[in-house]
């Protein structure tokens, strides 16, 4: 039975998650992290363990998830594997990326991206040795698109990606967050009653975390209609203070603070200048 293991990677207040399966011969990784920091922790984690690493796998289209990809796979002979949506929101979307994230991280965001190179089609199964994965491609959500690894033939064991944070505050401003409440019921009903779902922010958790997830995004939408948007700046402070009230942890708070003006303008309460 393969052995999961879990990378956790933090610069600047973004902790993060990356996975290895470790089969009899081989590993498999799931997600990169964010940085050269952490996805150097990820490659000194492999070397440890001392088996060649097969394949890294994208769960979505996040910079968290993919940027240090190129310290993940270098000096292997990995591919690095999503399907095709998530592989064409990422490349779409790196040079913005690049943008925003050069300021905020200065060197540790990698100079050059690892992008996929390999494709794999939605419900294809994956195989190395005795490492058995099936993708789920679930398309806009958390993130412009996004998808879930179920490992071996129960598929008991799932690399959710960003479908779930456990007990951190959320990135919604990519304004999919309608579909992404489909997903999480979607997943509630067709994931078996006694799955580990391992999330790209925080601990693994069962169904409970998908619950968890979808009280937040209610929240946070319910606060950003209440607010009173014609004092812009005190609209914004009420959801901030809402969602700190929901959840005390400051983890990730950034993410969730970002996420209120453009959550704001997909629902039409802001002046497109304020957008």
């Amino acid at each position: 039975m393969p052995e999961t293991h879990r990378i956790e990677s933090e610069v600047a207040g973004t902790p993060v998650n990356a996975y290895l399966v470790e089969g009899e011969r081989e590993l498999v990784a799931i997600d990169a992290t964010l940085t050269v920091s952490g996805g150097r922790a990820v490659r000194e984690r492999i070397e440890a363990i001392g088996k060649p690493l097969a394949a890294l796998l994208l769960t979505h289209a996040h910079p968290d998830h993919y940027g240090g990809a190129v310290e993940v796979v270098v000096g292997s002979e990995a591919s690095v594997v999503a399907t095709p949506g998530v592989d064409a929101a990422i490349r779409r979307d790196d040079e913005t990326k690049e943008a925003i994230l050069r300021p905020m991280f200065g060197d540790e965001w990698p100079r050059e991206r690892t992008f996929p190179t390999q494709l794999i089609e939605p419900g294809a199964e994956f195989a190395f040795g005795d490492i058995e994965l099936t993708v789920r491609d679930l398309g806009p959500g958390e993130s412009p698109h996004d998808s879930i690894w179920l490992l071996g033939d129960d598929q008991s064991t799932v690399f959710c990606g960003d479908q779930g944070y456990n007990r951190m505050h959320c990135y919604l401003a990519d304004g999919h967050w309608e579909n992404w409440l489909a997903h999480l019921d979607a997943l509630v009903t067709d994931l078996p009653a006694d799955v580990t779902l391992l999330p790209g922010h925080g601990d693994g958790a069962g169904r409970e975390l998908l619950d968890w997830q979808r009280g937040y995004i209610e929240c946070f939408v319910g606060a950003v209609r209440a607010g009173a948007w014609s004092d812009h700046e005190r609209a914004k402070q009420e959801v901030v203070d809402a969602m700190a009230s929901y959840l005390e942890a400051d983890d990730l708070r950034f993410l969730m603070e970002l996420s209120v003006e453009p959550v704001a303008a997909q629902l039409g309460l802001l002046e497109p200048s304020r957008s």
